[in-house]
């Protein structure tokens, strides 16, 4: 049976590399591919669920038309173009191509996700988005920090004897980051978690804090007010590579270490044991996870994180540094930088940057010149993973048309009125990077498309063709009609590189330019050149203070106007058995993970009446959910989880209770800003 080398394009750290085994167009085996050092142990529950994804029975291989009564038939894919193409026309001549709104999310990675936009700005036009939902706070402020989103090489974190997860739960978000955790363990290292809740990264911890959500900022300044009284800094480090350091230091003495805690609710010996660890113990690591900074005040709490490894010098030397994002690979024009998809200074041409991903369906509903009538939604499931369902909804029931891309019933593509069967990541050849190791992978065709699907490449040139866009311009940017074409096309991306499929297709290669080390040469490409603790570029972009001074979030329950019918803080965390909302209809993930359940503490529960596995109804004045009671002492008192991802049919759709708000910094969705109540249902 033949063997491939493909790999994992999913929105992951991982982005595993894998042997697939294929007989008579079917998937019968998947193995790890050691050629990618980052991940090479092998595949998680998802990956190994692959197989069942590819050939499921519910699967979408056919276009499908809603019905009056609003189930779907199938018909034919010139029935379904046909009609596209009519809207399309329709909606343009009307209102104007603004009127159509442009959705694509990180489904799935690839250089072949830029052709949307090529056939929108032939097309005349579009609305898209801007912000992302995920981890743009964070981004930006590590490159208004430090300059760039880069950090060292996965392996290299064998190399700390201090590791630091700071909100991050990489046993089952970045699952093989721990087999460098545990290498490094075994040379001496100590692990500390800093988490809400008790997870299975800080069974592995020397010490585990529990913060109050989204005070981070408030512990972070504690500990470098510590820090800094017991001259357990590196004066030489910060004398030669930091900015503000003089300003920043006078900022974290003004409010009492006891103030510091009681905001945060850390005990004070608690904040005392972290500043010993982090001032006595060298080369350290900080490795921060994306949930922390989707709260209001998530820029600046990142910023304070980051100036810890900075007075104390863990930066661009072996074992140290800030682990957030390493775009290393990010090495082609079209996806270089995250943060493109912000509102631009100028107009892109034809595309209009207009909502907000945040505040996705208050911004659809309140656009005007013209207002959107039409939706095409690609690689993302909005209607479930966007903050404020309710608006979201509202929005797309708005529109006269909505045409969805998807593998399977979505709630988004439930709520659209023709449905395009999407390929999986094994019929179609593509090349990605990676958000944590540096290596660029090679994702050949190994299957044929499924029934009747066909990739969004082809898709975009037949509308073309109908719509007479398919010049000599449009063919060379969307490449087909097929995968000979579509290799033609990444060989032509990869060119400048000085790299080739072929060079791809016998393994990983590390990315042009990428170190092992990052900012070993002490360069950081920020305004000054060194790490700026001081940024005015914060200040004038953002209109924040140039210093990362902490705050509390919009809706905490920490503040003194805090609604008191909401007391309990939700955190929505991810889960190993799902990416966001994919994978959770699947029967091997369903054995594990069967239905929506909310973590709580046992006081918390008994305060309320809740027994384990009671059904009770957890409710804001934005909506409500109804799921299983599972009391656990491991999450923080005044807080509850409920894993992000579920279906609408699971009952377990979060969103229902989240607020479209943006975090300070770089648009992107403060889901964690939210405050609840639980009662028995």
């Amino acid at each position: 049976m033949p063997e491939f080398l493909t790999a994992c394009p999913r929105n992951c750290y991982s982005t595993c590399a894998m042997k697939v085994t294929v007989e008579d167009s079917h998937l019968m085996a998947l193995e790890p591919a050691p050629a990618n050092e980052a991940t090479a142990e092998g595949l998680c529950l998802k990956g190994l669920a692959y197989a069942e994804r590819a050939h499921s029975p519910d699967r979408i291989l056919h276009p499908l038309r809603r019905q009056p009564d609003g189930s779907f038939a199938r018909i034919t894919w010139d029935a379904a173009l046909d009609e596209i193409t009519g809207q399309l026309r329709r909606t343009r001549n009307e209102f104007g191509p603004q009127a159509i709104l442009h959705y694509a999310a990180s489904g799935t990675k690839g250089l072949l996700n830029q052709c949307s936009l090529d056939f929108w700005r032939h097309f005349g036009g579009c609305t898209t988005t801007y912000g992302d939902l995920c981890w743009p706070a964070g981004l930006e402020a590590t490159r208004l920090t430090l300059g760039a989103n880069i950090h060292n090489a996965p392996p290299d974190l064998v190399n700390a004897r201090l590791i630091i997860f700071w909100g991050k739960n990489a046993a089952e978000t970045n699952i093989h980051q721990m087999r460098f955790v545990t290498a490094a363990q075994d040379r001496g290292a100590q692990l500390v978690v800093i988490d809400p809740r008790r997870t299975q990264t800080s069974e592995r911890a020397e010490l585990l804090i529990q913060p109050r959500p989204g005070t981070d900022g408030y512990l972070a300044v504690a500990v470098a007010q510590l820090l800094i009284r017991k001259g357990q800094v590196a004066e030489e480090f910060i004398g030669d590579h930091v900015e503000g350091y003089p300003e920043f230091a006078a900022m974290v003495n003004e409010v009492p270490l006891i103030e510091l805690a009681r905001t945060c609710d850390v005990p004070v010996h608690a904040i005392e044991q972290l500043a010993a660890l982090l001032g006595t113990i060298k080369p350290a690591t900080i490795c921060a996870g994306f949930g922390m900074q989707r709260y209001t005040n998530s820029g600046q709490t990142m910023r304070a994180l980051i100036a810890l490894c900075a007075i104390t010098g863990n930066l661009g030397r072996p074992g140290a540094g800030w682990a957030y994002a390493n775009l290393q690979s990010h090495v082609f024009a079209e996806v270089r930088d995250p943060l493109a998809s912000l509102p631009p200074a100028k107009p892109d041409g034809v595309v209009r940057v207009g909502v907000s991903t945040a505040r996705l369906g208050r911004d659809m509903l309140a656009l005007q010149d013209p207002p959107l009538k039409f939706a095409w939604v690609e690689r993302g499931n909005p209607l479930a993973q966007n903050p404020d369902t309710h608006l979201v909804r509202e929005a797309f029931a708005a529109l006269d048309f909505r045409v969805v891309v998807e593998q399977f019933l979505t709630d988004t593509a439930r709520a659209a009125d023709i449905i395009l069967p999407a390929k999986n990541m094994f019929e179609q050849t593509d090349v990605f990077g990676a958000y944590w190791h540096h290596y660029l992978q090679l994702k050949p065709q190994v299957l044929p498309p499924a029934g009747e699907v066909k990739p969004e490449t082809e898709i975009f040139r037949a509308l073309a063709r109908r719509l007479d866009l398919l010049d000599a311009e449009l063919d060379a940017a969307i490449p087909g009609p097929d995968d000979e074409a579509v290799r033609a096309w990444l060989d032509r991306q990869l060119a400048p590189l000085n790299l080739s499929l072929e060079d791809l297709a016998a393994g990983p290669v590390i990315a042009p330019g990428a170190q092992e080390v990052v900012f070993a040469d002490g360069v950081y490409p920020t305004p000054s050149g060194r790490i700026e603790l001081r940024s005015e570029e914060a200040a004038a972009r953002w209109g924040l203070d140039p210093l990362p001074r902490p705050t509390l979030p919009v809706e905490c329950a920490a503040r003194a106007d805090a609604d008191p019918a909401t007391p309990l803080q939700l955190l929505t965390p991810n889960t190993k058995n799902r990416i966001h909302s994919q994978f959770g209809n699947l029967a091997l993930i369903r054995t594990h993970d069967p239905q929506p359940e909310v973590q709580i503490h046992p006081d918390d529960a008994r305060a309320r009446g809740i027994r384990f596995g009671d059904r009770v109804r957890i409710h804001n004045g934005r909506g409500g959910i109804t799921v299983l009671a599972r009391i656990d002492a491991g999450i923080r008192q005044g807080c509850v989880a409920v894993t992000n991802g579920w279906w609408g049919s699971d009952g377990g759709l979060v969103n229902k209770l989240s607020a479209g708000r943006e975090t300070d910094l770089a648009h992107g969705a403060a889901f964690h800003d939210n405050l609840v109540e639980v009662t028995r249902a």
